[in-house]
């Protein structure tokens, strides 16, 4: 169980969240909801112990607890995909156990081989307290089920892809029998049929989770509470119900503010009439200018409400000019290891022209995407850049910000010929403001390190831009912005999606298929790959 007691939160300066009290116990399926930037991200890492302490209040924790971080990190990456999810048990070191105590088991010392078999009894006593075999075919299973195959356990997590790992790590906290789970935006890189098992998995978990997600269906099939985290009142309000009914009681919500809000207005407008009828008389001057402040601080109160209702406006730059094919690529390759990604793609990318690549997960999209801006090299092959070529890189993982560096400096960095005025200017349409800007990357939620490298292609006049996943994270609205953009862009765009929407928005006129490398013209027929992808 987690209770949380009077907590308040800060991100900075600001205030997120203040007095907020809640439990989540057995059985508890919630939905945290809001805007990006709300407080969603660092409400979760706090609730599991990975983001410090409350400014305020106290959360405390029984049993366990297992967290799936929007950008998860392992140091070390040498481990296989497959040790990796049973570390979590204590599996993978009662197996090592049990192989080193077998080698000494064989070995021709009598004192070597006794000292094995003691080894192999007390490795075999832990091995079968986590659950033995069964438990690592459960295991197996539960990683197939996420599109991780045999082949993908067996490798190092050096050689597998963001998504591919960000997958073991869903795997990992799945496997991990905790009694309360918190997932974070939990079907980023799932394929269609990895979705519907995850869906169907929180549907049937028989403990509690809070889960923070943009898939609807998701929310909509496995949750019984939802809670609504409102930056700008700063509070988490509490619907003990499942989503329609949510959405229902919701928007009788927002009516009934909207109707305070009025009254409000018309309370504040009268206090102001009132004090300049008063103002003019010496003996009621100290009353009218109370009655100004009273007013002015009811108005400043409107104007939050307000703010939470401000979107990103996004809208790609006019790009530079360029030759005819800005952009080319003959023969790449590349493998890990013994394991073959793609070999021999052609790619011309045109100006103007519009590229959807498709393939299942581990098929190489976003390698591809990383070649082809420059952050990987192919084993063969080359990149030929045209006349003019200017690209704009939206990493999904966000590799292009620079964590240790503020907003601000990240923004800087990206095109240097900006004044501080001008850098903030553009941030400022992105919703950072004031001394947001000076806080580092590094701490910011999913869908802000997303506006952030957004902002970044605004100012880099690209030509060509290569789009992985530039839907993920964002609030629906913030995604409707995305699309416009993408519909608007004249330049050119190759776009690596799971989403739907984003290639509708793209309107492609071609699409690779990975592995392969084969190229087609679009038709709507591929629109089936598209979640399957």
């Amino acid at each position: 169980m987690i209770t949380v007691s009077g907590v308040e939160l800060r991100f900075g300066a600001r205030v997120l969240m203040s007095d907020v009290s809640f439990r989540v116990a057995k059985g508890d399926k919630i939905g945290l909801v809001g805007r990006n930037g709300a407080g969603k991200t660092t409400l979760t890492k706090m609730l599991a112990g990975a983001g410090g302490e409350p400014s305020a209040g106290t959360i405390s924790r029984s049993g366990t607890v297992g967290y799936l971080p929007q950008d998860p990190r392992v140091d070390d990456m040498s481990v296989s995909a497959r040790d990796r999810i049973l570390s979590v048990r204590g599996l993978d070191d009662a197996m090592r156990r049990l192989r080193t105590a077998e080698a000494e088991m064989a070995s021709s010392d009598p004192e070597v081989a006794e000292r094995g078999m003691k080894r192999y009894a007390a490795a075999d006593a832990d091995f079968q307290a986590a659950g033995g075999y069964a438990a690592e075919s459960e295991a197996d299973a539960m990683a197939m089920s996420l599109a991780l195959p045999e082949r993908i356990l067996e490798q190092p997590l050096s050689t597998l892809s963001g998504g591919q790992r960000r997958r073991v790590e869903l795997a990992r906290i799945l496997f991990s029998d905790a009694e309360i789970l918190l997932l974070d935006e939990p079907t980023n890189h799932l394929d269609h049929d990895s979705i519907v098992w995850l869906r169907q998995f929180l549907a049937d978990f028989s403990g509690g989770f809070i889960v923070i997600s943009h898939d609807v269906d998701l929310i909509e099939t496995t949750v019984n509470k939802v809670f609504y985290l409102d930056g700008n009142r700063q509070v988490i309000d509490v619907y003990n119900m499942g989503w329609k009914a949510y959405l229902k009681q919701r928007e009788a919500d927002e009516e009934r503010r909207k109707r305070e809000r009025a009254n409000t207005m018309k309370t504040a407008e009268r206090l102001l009439q009132q004090a300049e009828k008063m103002r003019a008389k010496a003996t009621k001057a100290v009353a009218a200018q109370n009655m100004i402040k009273r007013a002015e601080k009811m108005m400043a109160g409107l104007e939050d409400e307000r703010q939470s209702d401000k979107v990103a406006k996004i809208g790609f730059p006019k790009p530079a000019p360029c030759g005819k094919t800005p952009l080319m690529a003959t023969g790449l390759s590349k493998s890990y290891g013994s394991l073959e990604i793609f070999t021999d793609v052609d790619l011309a990318i045109d100006r103007g022209s519009r590229v959807v690549v498709l393939g299942l997960n581990g098929a190489g999209k976003t390698t591809l995407l990383r070649i082809l801006g420059g952050m990987d090299a192919p084993d063969t092959g080359e990149i030929q850049p045209g006349h003019g070529l200017k690209l704009g890189y939206y990493a999904q993982e966000h590799e292009t910000l620079d964590t240790s560096r503020s907003i601000l400096e990240n923004m800087q960095r990206s095109a240097p010929e900006l004044t501080e005025t001008e850098a903030r200017s553009v941030l400022g349409q992105f919703l950072f403001t004031g001394d947001d800007v000076e806080k580092p990357a590094g701490v910011l939620s999913g869908g802000e390190k997303t506006r952030l490298a957004l902002a970044s292609l605004i100012v880099s006049k690209a030509n060509v831009l290569l789009l992985d996943e530039p839907t993920n994270n964002l609030d629906p609205a913030s995604r409707e912005e995305v699309l416009g953009a993408i519909r608007g862009y004249e330049g050119a765009i190759v776009l690596v999606t799971h989403d739907e929407g984003a290639v509708a928005a793209l309107d492609p006129d071609r699409v690779l298929l990975l592995p392969d490398g084969d190229e087609d013209i679009w038709s709507d027929s591929y629109f089936d790959l598209i979640s399957l992808a």
